[in-house]
């Protein structure tokens, strides 16, 4: 046996483990933190894998950004889950049959590897093979998720601005009653501050590197967007929201938060416009690789805008309505 696939037990049996320990925990507190580290777990399973994006997007959203806005959702419904009084058994016989569809589903997959599997004598050969010559940049993950498979990523970037809009609808509504603004808290550690300021800026280059160099590494809007959300939540916690609103002021976000979605489908509207199909990048410059090249660019931007606007928006919701 050899260590990667030691390696792959070991992290399979961690999160069948933490699922296990999930599954009995009624601490919402504990339950997020955990949650945190399954997929903490689950980003590392994919490293093993080479799929190295994905491994990137699972640590970035899930282990880092989800985890601190689930604890701002545990900040306002409380640390105990309610104990119900329905009966298991409906949940039970719901999860049992949906198991057993799952693993009946699974009887005909090829074996894990099989070079015989059809990803690997249609699909991912024809990439592959063609991606250098069509699209031209190195990394083929975004080859496939920006040009070939462009209609998938922008109904993602679309479920991503949906999500905002529902957490705007649901907590913009039903926001709590102040009876006078809260006062900013002047006494947060000068250290923690300073250091704050020096992280901060390093958090947001790191981003534009990640946004602009995912046509040649590990990266993309998806991960960009999420730094540099990270970065503007991390100055909120530090310095407080109103001081971070005054720099990322509540109305722009919400702007952006179309802007970016109006981008990536505007990019379609003008490959339509001259001359092309949509989200045909071809035919955005004389050369069909620069074409590829700009198109690229362009949606990767209004990937990157859309989710760290949302990311941002739903902090500030989460953050007020906890107030």
């Amino acid at each position: 046996m050899d260590i990667q696939t030691i390696v792959n037990i070991a992290l399979l049996t961690l999160l069948a483990i933490t699922a296990i320990i999930l599954l009995r925990l009624q601490n919402l507190l504990a339950a997020v933190l955990l949650t945190g580290i399954y997929t903490l777990l689950t980003a590392g399973l994919f490293v093993s894998l080479d799929a190295v994006d994905v491994a990137f997007t699972e640590a970035a959203v899930g282990a880092g950004l989800t985890t601190v806005l689930l604890l701002g959702a545990v900040a306002i419904t409380g640390r105990e889950q309610s104990v119900t009084r329905h009966s298991r058994l409906l949940p039970i016989a719901v999860t049992a049959v949906t198991a057993v569809a799952l693993i009946y589903g699974t009887l005909d997959m090829p074996k894990f590897g099989d070079p015989m599997a059809p990803i690997h004598t249609h699909v991912a050969p024809r990439y592959i093979e063609m991606s250098d010559e069509e699209i031209g940049i190195p990394n083929i993950v975004t080859s496939v998720l920006a040009s070939y498979r462009g209609y998938d990523t922008l109904g993602e970037v679309t479920v991503v601005f949906t999500a905002a809009i529902g957490v705007m609808l649901l907590l913009g509504g039903t926001r709590k009653q102040k009876t006078k603004p809260k006062k900013m808290n002047n006494k947060r550690s000068l250290l923690l501050r300073e250091v704050c300021n020096v992280v901060v800026p390093a958090v947001f280059l790191y981003a534009l590197y990640v946004q602009f160099h995912g046509d040649y590494g590990p990266g993309g809007g998806f991960q960009a967007g999420v730094i540099f959300a990270a970065g503007v939540i991390l100055y909120a916690l530090v310095h407080g929201r109103e001081k971070t609103q005054k720099i990322f002021p509540t109305s722009v976000v919400r702007y952006f938060i179309s802007i970016g979605l109006l981008l990536y489908a505007g990019v379609g509207i003008d490959s339509i416009l001259m001359g092309g199909n949509y989200l045909d990048y071809n035919v955005l410059s004389h050369d069909p690789l620069h074409g590829q090249h700009l198109g690229i660019f362009l949606i990767e931007l209004g990937v990157g805008i859309t989710v760290a606007a949302v990311m941002i928006m739903i902090f500030y919701m989460l953050d007020e309505y906890a107030e």
